[in-house]
């Protein structure tokens, strides 16, 4: 099989594989090359591929949609980590979403401000030309 693991500005893995396991809103799963066409959720978690010459690799992945068509498996999603093994990815993990989910935070409370902003003088124009 193909495994095309893509972000929104990069592919961060492209590349032949023996087999995936990932996780799901309903559980984990495994595929194989002979398995039948499947669409998954993904749920924040680990993605584990085994590459044609039998290494494992792991990729911590925020959330996304896997779809498997034939021989490809394709993964969108908006985060994912490398990792060489699961202690040093576990670690980088919790770095970088602790990142992202602290600027998401700054991001929704600045829009927030503005929305109120806006609202308030949408407000007072309306009462001055009454």
């Amino acid at each position: 099989m193909k495994l095309k693991v893509m972000l929104p500005t990069s592919i961060l893995v492209e590349e032949e594989v023996r087999k995936v396991i990932a996780d799901a809103e309903n559980g984990s799963f495994c595929l194989l090359p002979r398995h039948i066409d499947f669409v998954a959720s993904l749920v924040p978690g680990l993605l584990y591929f085994e590459s044609g010459k039998g290494k494992e690799v792991f990729l911590a992945v925020n959330e996304g949609i896997l779809v498997k068509a034939g021989e490809e498996v394709l993964v969108s999603t908006r985060n994912a980590v490398l990792g060489p093994d699961l202690g040093v990815l576990q670690e980088t993990v919790e770095k970088e979403f602790e990142v992202l989910d602290e600027r998401e935070k700054r991001a929704r409370s600045a829009s927030a401000k503005l929305e109120a902003n806006l609202v308030r003088r949408f407000l007072e124009l309306g009462g001055h030309g009454g």
